[in-house]
């Protein structure tokens, strides 16, 4: 029997489970085929196009793993459990409104030998280097996939981090890093998605996510001249406070970042909502605030965002 069969088989309860005969034939995989990845690399059916038919794009993020980012609520282990997340991710993947995943190439590799991916929109990530709680966090170095394995391996696009610190040296590297990569991705034709995310470092070295608009729009213009074109390239923001101006600032089509979940799982999507009916933006792409919901209902959470999604671009000419 193979993981697809296994993963085909009917699964009991409402929590996401990976059986132990899945998880034991991917460890067995794993460990004596390796194979067997490049193997599902290839079979992988692609989507035609990357925006569904509704004019929008519904994405599960799993790439935090591989920054040593591995907290979600107030679980600060939440995500080292490999089969626990596999399982959500699967669970979501399920979803008929989920259109793909944003990972690093472990998770996206496990995920294609458990059969979630077939049909679905794979956006490799590049940088993972800036390791949560690192001294180094603000150097993102590109660590993962590149522009050539993303085509080798049939992918639709590459993802990347681009954290912006005025008080950081270390942010120059990062942005050339970037506009290197978006120029590749162009030259292949894929999609190439930046995240371009305002820091601040006090005195005492704390790190600050800014979140004004000011800070917000300047991002998004900087991250819109990255390259040596911009035709292939997409943004990622958070909501924020003003998202007519943020997301106003440039026409590149865009996504809205769901990030650290708060305590309030309907205050984050009014927050998502607001900001997807922006006329840039396309989509959305949500990792721990749907992959571990306070009551641990993720696929009750993947079909709120759904709705959210869905109530904000009802399929209509923009």
């Amino acid at each position: 029997m193979t993981l697809t069969d296994l993963h085909a088989a009917p699964r009991g309860g409402d929590a996401p489970n990976l059986t132990d005969e899945e998880w034991a034939e991917l460890l067995r995989v794993r460990a004596t085929d390796p194979g067997a990845v490049a193997a599902a690399y290839a079979a992988r059916r692609r989507p035609a196009p990357v925006l569904s038919e509704k004019d929008t794009l519904f994405l599960v993020a799993a790439d935090h793993p591989a920054r040593g980012a591995l907290a979600a609520g107030s679980n600060s282990m939440a995500m080292a459990d490999r089969r626990s997340l596999l399982a959500r991710l699967v669970a979501a993947l399920e979803h008929p409104e989920v259109d793909g995943v944003l990972g690093s190439p472990d998770v996206v590799e496990e995920l294609l030998l458990l059969g979630a991916l077939d049909g679905k929109v794979v956006i490799g990530s590049m940088n993972r280097g800036g390791l949560d709680g690192a001294s180094w966090t603000m150097d993102d170095r590109f660590t993962g996939y590149d522009a050539a394995s993303i085509v080798r391996h049939g992918l639709e696009g590459g993802k990347m981090l681009l954290r912006i610190d005025d008080r950081d040296p270390s942010t120059a590297g990062t942005l050339e890093g970037c506009a290197d990569a978006v120029t590749e991705l162009a030259a292949l034709g894929l999609l190439a998605m930046v995240e371009p995310l305002p820091y601040h470092r006090a005195d005492d070295g704390t790190l600050s996510l800014l979140k004004d608009t000011p800070a917000l729009a300047r991002a998004v213009a900087i991250a819109s001249g990255l390259g040596t074109t911009s035709a292939h390239t997409w943004l990622k923001m958070p909501s924020c406070e003003d998202p007519e101006t943020v997301f106003g600032a440039t026409t590149l089509p865009c996504v809205v970042l769901g990030g650290v979940p708060s305590p309030d799982p309907a205050e984050d999507l009014d927050s998502w909502g607001r900001a997807l009916t922006q006329p840039s933006v396309r989509g959305l792409v949500v990792g721990r605030a749907l992959l571990y919901p306070p009551d641990g209902d993720v696929r009750g959470a993947v079909e709120a965002a759904a709705k959210v999604l869905h109530a904000a671009n009802p399929g209509e000419a923009r």
